[in-house]
């Protein structure tokens, strides 16, 4: 084997969440332990939920039940419990003084909150939600930045059965509405305002443009989060501290069934309206518990941040799967690099930060401000780093490990999806780790990567499929079954299509390699766009790339890149395109190289390849909800066919 990044110590492996599992199932190795979880799902699950210390009102008698079809597993049957019991109210009151949340803002002041506290506060607001008429299986719309309250709000409505709806912060006053219009959502909790590069954003005023379209929504309440003037309707609007007020700091959970929805992720489509994804207390306790304990080996000690937002499915599960395991997590509202590149590492640095999560191209960006080493921060407490989103590039990727990581830390590089609020793909600390690879499939995942025809291969690229149900994975669409069952389960019976290229090489290490959508076929051959950016961006002159592909009518499809030049650089196309073929081979040099300012992005940092061709073809732009520079597309100008 070669290429190894990362090795575990003995130390690591003695120390870890997954070794004390192991020990329970009597597995001896990491090789025995994913091959058993996923020849004995039953057993597994049961194990996990076991060690995680879950605690149900009333026991579940069925591991899973599959008399509906693959598509409708249901899983831990009978039992009822609720998230909040396990992420709040178990931890009390041995470790009430214990801090549960952190927040710190962009002009660099901090909030903390203990458990006992959360528990107090969420109560509060439960007892006001139900005040107001909410009740089980009403829809909680979250529009916030992330914030202390954020928090509370989304566990109170999960403590009294209904099911919360968070929406990314920055979406257009249209892309809020669709949301909680096909959500029937009742209430929306927002805030006056945020800071974003020292700049107001009045959010609230978003909020009031999306009520215009929305008569199921009665009430709207507003966090003083900048105490900034705003707008205001007194027969709809309410403080959200008058809200609260007066409110008793005692209710007892509602315990729900496992199967009961929790929580509604929306997810993007290329065209027509978001799909909402699913996710039940049971199945998202088993799923999302187990990556943070065994794959990120979190524990009650630990400080966890993920460079997320709350309408992001990282936002949730960073919040859920660091409270099941007693840990802080911590939130910052603000950019990662204002007002200065180095505002991130300062603040991980300076808050002991334990494990770190962001996404490779927020790395390349922040590679851009700061491209020498850092030897300013010694960034002692991390432990753990983690990335999802997109495939890595290598430079990229060394970076992030030898700089921030110091080359101690692993990459817990994950793949999953909204979906299943969780992953197919991801890396255990008890074995080692190939350079910008995943490792293997998560446990508990039955993941293959197969031909046209389903057939198993290795060595070269193919889809990424799921062979089994997992406990986390969506109970369908939001009122639009059918939709779910054919972007899922339509192309081959029985088998999860994820839409993500993926290899296994020769030593059984996976990698991904972008997505199948996205795939460009030039002569008959097909190539990843994450391929062609990583041989753009080795080169020191550029700092991000997008690649799409575009007609020609020798080759059926060429190749179109866009390229943001690094700080001071002045690319020379030319030389761009002989980098690819140095690389690639001349099959995939690119046909244009087209120099822009920026890439439009989700809040995320993943870049929207398919909104860069439309806009490059002249075709029509879809849904821009998830962009959030979406002016990046002003810089790009149609091509001449």
């Amino acid at each position: 084997m070669e290429d190894f990044v990362w090795t575990p110590s003995v130390e690591n492996i003695r120390a870890s969440n997954v070794c004390r599992l192991m020990t329970a199932t009597h597995m001896t190795s990491y090789e025995d332990l994913i091959q058993w979880s996923v020849a004995n799902p039953a057993r597994f699950w049961d194990a996990v939920m076991r060690d995680l210390s879950i605690k149900w009102e009333t026991p579940y008698h069925t591991i899973r039940d599959t008399s509906e079809g693959l598509p409708w597993t249901k899983w831990f049957v009978g039992g009822k419990t609720n998230i909040v019991t396990n992420c709040i109210d178990r931890h009390l009151p041995a470790h009430e003084n214990e801090i549960a949340v952190i927040l710190e803002s962009e002009d660099k002041k901090v909030q903390k909150m203990t458990y006992g506290k959360l528990h107090q506060e969420v109560s509060r607001l439960a007892n006001a939600l139900l005040k107001e008429g909410n009740r089980a299986g009403d829809v909680v719309g979250i529009y916030m930045p992330m914030s202390i309250e954020m928090v509370i709000i989304f566990y109170a409505t999960l403590k009294i059965g209904a099911i919360v709806l968070p929406v990314f912060s920055g979406f257009a006053p249209e892309a809020l509405a669709t949301r909680l219009a096909h959500a029937e959502s009742k209430i929306l909790f927002t805030a006056d305002g945020t800071q974003r590069r020292g700049k107001t954003v009045n959010i609230k005023q978003s909020a009031d443009q999306a009520a215009t379209q929305l008569p199921h929504l009665k009430r709207i309440v507003c966090l003083k989060h900048l105490d900034i003037d705003v707008d205001w309707d007194e027969s709809r609007d309410c403080w959200y501290d008058d809200f609260v007020s007066g409110k008793s700091e005692h209710l007892p959970t509602q315990a729900v069934d496992s199967e009961t929805p929790a929580i509604i992720l929306y997810t993007s489509g290329t065209t027509g309206n978001p799909k909402g994804t699913v996710h039940s207390h049971g199945g998202t306790i088993a799923q999302v518990g187990k990556e943070l304990k065994y794959h990120f080996d979190v524990k009650a000690e630990d400080r966890f941040f993920w460079l997320t937002d709350i309408g992001w499915m990282m936002g949730p599960w960073m919040i859920i799967g660091v409270h099941l395991q007693g840990g802080s997590i911590f939130l910052y509202d603000g950019a990662p690099n204002h007002p200065t590149a180095d505002r991130l590492w300062e603040m991980i640095d300076r808050q002991k930060i334990t494990h770190l999560g962001i996404s490779p191209t927020a790395i390349r960006v922040l590679m851009r401000g700061r491209v020498s080493a850092i030897p300013d921060y010694s960034f002692n407490a991390l432990r753990i780093l983690g990335s999802t989103g997109e495939p890595w590039d290598e430079n990229s990727y060394n970076w992030f490990f030898e700089n921030i990581g110091k080359k101690r830390c692993p990459i817990i590089n994950i793949s999953g999806g909204t979906e299943i609020i969780g992953c197919f793909l991801a890396p255990l600390p008890i074995a080692p780790i190939k350079r910008c690879s995943l490792q293997g499939p998560g446990l508990g995942m039955d993941i293959d990567v197969v031909d046209d025809e389903a057939n198993p291969v290795r060595g070269q690229t193919g889809h990424l499929v799921c062979r089994q149900p997992a406990p986390s994975m969506t109970r369908g669409f939001w009122k639009d079954k059918e939709r779910y069952l054919n972007t899922y389960w339509s192309r081959w019976p029985n088998i999860w299509f994820h839409g993500d290229w993926a290899e296994v090489d020769k030593d059984g290490h996976w990698f991904l390699r972008g997505r199948s959508d996205d795939t460009i076929n030039v002569a008959g051959r097909r190539v990843g766009p994450s391929e062609v950016e990583s041989a753009l961006i080795g080169h020191p002159d550029i700092s991000e790339a997008a690649v799409i592909g575009i007609p020609d009518k020798l080759k059926g499809e060429a190749i179109a890149a866009f390229v943001v030049p690094a700080l001071g650089a002045d690319p020379d196309p030319q030389k761009m395109k002989a980098e690819v073929v140095s690389k690639l081979g001349k099959t995939f040099m690119p046909k244009s190289i087209i120099i822009v300012n920026a890439l439009p992005k989700t809040r995320s940092a993943k870049i929207v390849r398919r909104a860069i061709r439309a806009k490059y073809l002249g075709k029509p732009l879809g849904d821009l909800s998830s962009i959030e520079n979406p002016e990046a597309l002003d810089g790009i100008d149609v091509c001449e066919t």
